[in-house]
């Protein structure tokens, strides 16, 4: 089992322009099945956790299925409906991270747990010891302005980088 935070970024390291907004990622061409694309990755998922503004687009979009109906957290302080599969809780500190990560591992089973996003909410991840491996699309256009891909200091070592149609796609370990 392995705690993998899988994202998309601009070259100028966002991964959300400053309304929180994906449009600039997702007409991009990449092949899903091939070389780190999504296809490839989301068979190993079996848990997932991610922040309030990561869902609240996914549920803009309609784009819940993407979580592939894995046992999933949301760390937020909003109100959202309930929906199957889904825990709705806040993570106020380290010790809560880490109660919440061993939840998802847990549930994952043998699989990995995919941190989805914000960089924020992975850095907290980070800070608990709990990431190992960041696996990054960069897609070619600059935001200037936005959520930052991880607003902390991270030691990494690059493993793997391919060229998956408009994106290059890496793999780090966290050291």
């Amino acid at each position: 089992m392995t705690t993998i935070f899988y994202t998309g970024s601009s070259l100028d390291g966002f991964i959300a322009d400053p309304q929180h907004d994906l449009s600039w990622l997702v007409p991009r061409d990449i092949d899903g099945s091939k070389d780190m694309g999504f296809e490839t990755f989301e068979p190993r998922v079996g848990a997932t956790i991610l922040g309030a503004s990561t869902w609240q687009w996914l549920l803009d979009h309609g784009e819940t299925g993407a979580l592939g109906g894995a046992p999933s957290w949301v760390l937020t302080h909003r109100d959202f409906d309930q929906v199957d599969a889904v825990t709705f809780t806040a993570a106020d500190g380290l010790d809560e991270v880490r109660s919440i990560h061993a939840a998802a591992t847990r549930a994952s089973g043998e699989k990995d747990v995919w941190l989805v996003g914000g960089g924020a909410l992975v850095a907290q991840f980070i800070e608990a010891g709990l990431v190992d491996e960041l696996w990054v699309q960069f897609a070619p256009v600059t935001l200037g302005a936005g959520a930052p891909l991880l607003p902390a200091r991270v030691e990494l070592r690059l493993e793997e980088v391919v060229r998956n149609g408009d994106f290059v796609c890496t793999r780090y370990t966290v050291l």
